[in-house]
């Protein structure tokens, strides 16, 4: 009786062993599924987040040369009609994160800044110059580094960064709910993440 006793726990011991290395298993592949699942989510964004815009520039260039002192002026002028198509991108490829599997955590470590990609498209009209004073590559130089200026500018008081920005905060709200539905936490910058997204994205 002893020994059919002895057995029967023997065997019970063995059940509870396996079933106990099988839930671990489980849990294991679940969590490495996951992780799985996360990563390869940022990678399916990890694309350019792009917004276009396009501006228009009438830029007028003066430029005048004194010689012989006050004796003799020579100058140089033109009209400048410069159209540009702008871009505001993320490159989300360089998003800075790391998944604890552990914690069944999501950290965000850094979002990559936005990237201005300005393409004009120059076309001069009424250039003139005198004999003295002809107009070179510098001139032409510094007409594109004033119409870039100028452009920035022009694109800091748009709303071309902010639309980039919503674009932005689209992306990153898929990360949240991915890992919200898997029962996972995602943290930014050591805080963690929840309907406060926007405000910890962009608070900098």
């Amino acid at each position: 009786m002893k020994k059919i006793l002895l057995g029967a726990i023997l065997a019970l011991a063995c059940v509870f062993i396996i079933r106990t290395c099988a839930d671990d298993k489980n849990e294991k592949s679940i969590l490495q599924e996951n992780s799985m699942l996360i990563q390869q989510q940022i990678e399916n964004v990890s694309k350019l987040i792009v917004t276009e815009g396009h501006f228009a520039e009438v830029y007028n260039y003066k430029d005048s040369k004194m010689l012989f002192g006050p004796l003799i002026s020579a100058e140089k002028k033109a009209l400048v009609v410069v159209n540009a198509d702008v871009t505001v991108a993320y490159d989300l490829s360089k998003i800075d994160f790391e998944v604890d599997e552990a914690s069944k955590t999501l950290f965000i470590k850094t979002i990559p800044e936005p990237e201005v990609r300005i393409n004009p498209d120059f076309e001069y009209y009424d250039v003139t110059s005198d004999y003295l004073n002809m107009f070179d590559a510098s001139d032409y130089n510094k007409i594109k580094k004033n119409v870039r200026a100028s452009l920035m500018n022009k694109i800091e008081q748009s709303s071309l960064k902010k639309n980039a920005q919503n674009r932005l905060l689209s992306e990153l709200q898929k990360f949240y709910i991915l890992t919200n539905s898997m029962d996972w936490k995602l943290v930014y910058k050591n805080e963690p993440v929840n309907e406060n997204l926007p405000e910890l994205i962009f608070k900098d």
